[in-house]
């Protein structure tokens, strides 16, 4: 097997362990807090609730930039084995914490040293034929899509059988496991060379380069705009799902399945749009996603029924198989030579701000008009990603066969590329 295949056959492994894992305890983060740490007062529950989950994607946002720039520096496994090991003992200690307190500092410590999922993302970009880059971070999403389906059905199992205590030793486990298996089983075969390690001058210098690369803030933002749409959903979903069935027995297990429709489309439609973004480019995927995406969340706020409602989240699931992988696939082809961790850590921070930043823009405009709105503003945010995808991304890549390889610090066409790579190859048929 080549080495890229069976990096991606183990990343995907390690992302769906991961995944399930960091999504088997969060959904019952209040349970944990009333019967293990004793609040009582609901308002104090939905409080904590609400810090410990956020407060993970603060620091997340902070230091992205940070770990993409050692990457860059040391390789993209090291970031993989140093936030696996870190993680694994984070979420351990989890498990004795006393008071919501404890469990705060924790969980901001975790957001520090996370990283797993966009080290992996970019040692797979990185790692892979150029040709091949959709279609493999495609097929990697899907595993972490699977990993966040059966996340949350395994922790209600384990919840009721060994405690909310020991689901954190637990996911614990299976994060040491996962970081096991990159450590044995992943190669990293496009390691950072001496001379192009970046020989100081700071973030500001390497920010304003990556910045100054069009169209990677456009990227950026089309990442942000993606996460924001999809989080904002969240403090509604369950509550919208309780309404259409009209009574609040079964309304836990009917919004767990609703959850769960899009995320099983977005496993299926993942690896297909990934091949249609390396055949046809993931520009042309991202607009179609994007359009398909806004109208899928409009029909959210038409539905009647629960099954009306599972119908609209398979649609949108669909769609957003192309999203992610599409945008990760483009800022690869554009991402300055030998920055292209510290590139995915400025995207990455771009998406924890999104991660920030939707769930209390979604609750306000809930709040305010009404939660049928909340799909309405975020389908309406989607069409918006899409005019500046269409306007500002799209025309970057219509003009990159005419586009010098100095523009991106490449060697000319004359060197010969690393063996494997086909860096020579064209992405599409040419005639484009």
């Amino acid at each position: 097997m080549d080495v890229w295949k069976r990096n991606l056959a183990v990343l995907w492994l390690a992302q769906f362990l991961v995944m399930a894992a960091m999504n088997q305890i969060m959904p019952f983060l209040p349970f944990l807090l009333t019967r293990e740490l004793g609040l009582s007062d609901a308002r104090d529950v939905h409080v904590w609730t609400g810090l410990i989950f956020g407060v993970n994607f603060l620091p997340a946002l902070l230091v992205a930039p940070l770990w993409g720039n050692l990457a860059d520096r040391y390789g993209r496994k090291l970031m993989i084995l140093r936030s696996g090991f870190g993680m694994a003992i984070a979420n351990g200690l989890m498990g004795f914490v006393q008071t919501p307190e404890q469990l705060l500092l924790l969980r901001f410590l975790n957001g520090m040293i996370s990283g797993f999922i966009p080290a992996s993302i970019a040692l797979v970009s990185t790692n892979t034929p150029r040709e091949r880059v959709g279609t493999a971070l495609g097929v990697l999403q899907s595993g972490g899509v699977a990993g966040t389906i059966l996340g949350p059905a395994l922790g209600g199992l384990l919840a009721d059988r060994i405690g909310f205590r020991a689901l954190f030793w637990v996911t614990g486990g299976a994060l040491l496991f996962a970081t096991l298996i990159v450590l044995f089983f992943v190669r990293e075969t496009n390691l950072p060379s001496p001379a192009a390690r970046p020989a100081g001058g700071g973030f500001r210098r390497d920010a304003a380069r990556i910045l100054a690369t069009r169209p990677l803030p456009a990227l950026f933002a089309s990442s942000l705009f993606v996460q924001f749409a999809l989080v904002a959903l969240m403090p509604v979903l369950a509550l919208y799902t309780e309404t259409l069935l009209g009574k609040e027995e079964g309304a836990a297990f009917w919004a767990g399945v609703v959850m769960g429709m899009t995320g099983v489309a977005n496993m299926l439609a993942s690896p297909v749009l990934g091949r249609f973004s390396d055949r046809f480019g993931g520009e042309r995927v991202l607009v179609g996603s994007l359009v398909a995406g806004s109208a899928f969340m409009f029909l959210h706020a038409l539905v009647e029924s629960v099954g009306g409602l599972m119908v609209a989240r398979f649609l949108f699931g669909l769609a957003a198989g192309g999203l992610m992988p599409s945008i990760n696939a483009l800022i690869r082809e554009k991402a300055p030579a030998g920055m292209e961790s510290r590139t995915y850590g400025l995207a990455n921070s771009a998406t924890f701000f999104g991660n920030m930043v939707g769930p209390i823009v979604g609750g306000a405009v809930s709040g305010l008009f009404g939660m049928r709105a909340v799909f309405v503003f975020s389908g309406a945010v989607l069409l918006a990603d899409a005019a500046l995808a269409w306007r500002e991304i799209v025309p970057a890549y219509r003009r990159k066969a005419a586009s010098p390889p100095a523009d991106r610090g490449e060697a000319p066409a004359a060197v010969k590329p690393p063996a494997g790579f086909g860096a020579t190859a064209p992405r599409r048929p040419s005639g484009r």
